[in-house]
């Protein structure tokens, strides 16, 4: 198949170009940024020179794709719904329309497990699951962007949608700021570190992808993990660890004073029109401090997913690079 990607050049797109590639594929890859279009090159894919905020003239290189794999977003935890409706969900819904116009046979759009954080606080969910309101801007424009994408006239392009948590393995970078919190001696659980998380290894997450390429139903919307929720204080300990970060004498609060401690940043730091993120917030509170994990029948069954790598697995190969 000829896959175009967008996001080639990040920690998830760059995987999968390599995936792809390895597996004998062949693959376009919009990149913005010489650094980006070297490391596109370098993987084996041909770089699209390009940015989704400004179409054209790349957007003719979907007449040659079979499928299109989204992956590029912008991620925060704070912000505005606007800046995410700016950054995110017009540009994916006017590449979807463009690919419905090019005759691509179909669309995956790599979303968010975190588009029912916040209102929704089942301690377990699945697809039938209502999502709730989400409590970031980031995940309620990703679910809007579904949606949207869902309602929007599909022709012969078929749309599947990954729903995958907090996604990690080596070369990942969203830990970096959590290790400089620690290392400053910030860090705290919410009750000891106790309360479920669920996760996804970039690797499970590349390998969900490319069954998405061929199978599941079109319009369906698909968690994604490892398949091992486990408490977050098993989770974050050795991957920080990773690091060289230690977790082990870290001070924990209650989850009946961080709420309602982190409801008032919160609710202060948006009325004052804050840049930044103040330091606990509802988000935090909710992947921190309340059980969370996500059923993955409906990838095992329809995509015929099964995740291979392991915690154990993905924490050596951090460890060992």
């Amino acid at each position: 198949m000829k896959i175009f990607i967008t996001g080639g050049g990040g920690f998830v797109g760059g995987a999968l170009v390599h995936r792809l590639i390895a597996e004998g594929h062949e693959v376009l890859a919009l990149a913005r940024s010489g650094p980006s279009i070297r490391r596109v090159r370098a993987a084996g894919a041909e770089p699209v020179p390009g940015d989704l905020t400004d179409p054209p003239p790349w957007l003719a290189r979907l007449r040659e794709a079979d499928a299109v794999v989204h992956v590029a977003a912008h991620m925060e935890f704070w912000g505005p719904d606007a800046l995410f409706e700016r950054a995110n969900h017009v540009p994916t819904v006017a590449l979807h329309a463009a690919s419905v116009a090019a005759g691509v046979r179909r669309f995956v759009l790599v979303s968010a497990a975190s588009v029912s954080t916040g209102s929704q606080r089942r301690p377990v969910v699945d697809e039938s699951t209502p999502e709730g309101r989400p409590n970031i801007a980031y995940s309620r424009v990703k679910l809007a962007t579904e949606r949207a994408l869902r309602g929007a006239p599909g022709g012969n392009t078929e749309l599947v949608v990954l729903r995958p948590p907090f996604i990690w393995g080596r070369g990942m970078t969203t830990i970096d700021e959590l290790a400089g919190v620690a290392e400053a001696g910030r860090f705290a659980w919410i009750d000891h570190g106790r309360h479920i998380v669920d996760f996804v290894h970039v690797g499970n997450l590349v390998a969900a992808t490319l069954l998405a390429l061929t199978r599941g139903r079109s319009g369906g919307v698909y968690y994604v993990t490892d398949g091992a929720p486990t408490p977050i204080r098993d989770f974050l300990t050795p991957l920080l660890a990773t690091r060289g970060v230690d977790l082990s004498k870290s001070r924990s609060v209650p989850l009946a004073v961080a709420a309602p401690m982190a409801a008032l940043m919160d609710r202060t730091a948006r009325l004052l029109r804050r840049k930044s993120a103040p330091p606990l917030t509802n988000w935090l509170v909710s992947f921190t401090g309340r059980d969370r994990s996500y059923d993955i029948t409906a990838a095992r069954s329809e995509l015929g997913y099964s995740p291979d790598v392991t915690l154990e697995k993905g924490l050596a190969e951090m460890s060992s690079s």
